[in-house]
């Protein structure tokens, strides 16, 4: 029996979690399930199945194993499907990461559109407001803010965004409206401790660079906290200005100090490109990067 053929039993055997009932799903006899895994787990040199009276489970080696059985099984099948010239399906599950609050604002909606046309595809949606390393954590797509290192990956650029100072109109018209990066240290200022972006205030004017420190009142662990209690009136906040494009718009938050903004931070979809591209992660970054690129949030920030 070829690999491929053991690679399709195994997946059965799994999927059905009995060696009867995986036999049925390949249309072989139970005793040629058992000495397909047998023969492979032998030729392998390790155990995938653990089997007791109360039924089987995976390994965690059997679960790496499966994990790649599953990607080769559907390479093979696509590759099939290119030579014959058939319309290659997006089909398989899909993992993709993005920071919390760009996952929620942007990509989950999009992975529910993109999961409403495409019925073969599952996703795993990571959203970490860490650096996840897109090889070693099984990540097959993911959304980068800021200057990128040279990692391999493909990268395109679907927008900008800058950190912004902003406070709700009310706020503002009661304390007054700072005009210089200097001002916010003495007015009360609401802090996301989620990002170093956003923890250290930095402005540019006068072709030099400021950091301010500010002391927060009010520390919070989230930026949706900082964005809400500053929504109320209670003072000054620094976020992406992704995450309060929509209040700006509606007039609930209002930006200042705009001519001290730093320089935009780029937006990327990341994948990799040292292989060809599966179905699903193909259609699903062309679906992303046509819907961000145009989203007025990620694009309409003023110039420093």
């Amino acid at each position: 029996m070829d690999r491929f053929q053991e690679m399709k039993v195994l997946l059965a055997v799994v999927e059905a979690e009995s060696f009867a009932a995986g036999a049925r799903l390949v249309g072989m006899s139970p005793p040629s399930v058992t000495r397909v895994i047998a023969g492979l787990e032998n030729r392998l040199g390790t155990l995938l199945l653990a089997r007791n009276t109360r039924g089987l489970r995976l390994t965690e080696a059997g679960r790496r194993y499966v994990e790649d059985c599953k990607r080769i099984l559907l390479d093979l099948e696509e590759a099939e499907e290119l030579a014959t010239g058939s319309r290659i399906r997006a089909r398989g599950n899909l993992t993709v990461t993005a920071p919390v609050m760009f996952g929620e604002l942007f990509l989950v909606p999009l992975i529910t559109e993109y999961l409403a046309q495409h019925p073969e595809v599952t996703i795993n949606a990571v959203l970490l407001d860490r650096l996840v390393n897109v090889v070693d954590e099984g990540i097959d797509v993911a959304v980068r803010i800021g200057r990128l290192a040279d990692t391999g990956l493909q990268a395109i650029k679907v927008g900008e965004i800058r950190p912004v100072v902003c406070a709700a109109p009310a706020f503002l018209d009661r304390v007054g409206r700072p005009q210089a990066p200097e001002d916010v240290l003495a007015l009360p200022v609401v802090m996301s401790s989620a990002s170093n972006l956003l923890t250290e205030w930095q402005f540019m004017g006068n072709d030099r660079a400021l950091a301010l420190r500010p002391e927060p009142r009010l520390l919070v662990s989230s930026n949706q906290a900082a964005i809400n209690a500053a929504r109320l009136g209670w003072g000054l906040t620094r976020v992406l200005s992704y995450q309060v494009a929509d209040a700006v718009r509606k007039g609930e938050l209002e930006i200042v100090l705009e001519p001290f903004q730093t320089a935009a931070l780029p937006v990327h979809i990341l994948f990799h490109g040292d292989r060809p591209l599966l179905a699903k992660v193909r259609t699903f970054v062309d679906y992303c990067t046509r819907r961000l690129l145009a989203d007025a949030a990620l694009h309409t920030v003023p110039a420093a």
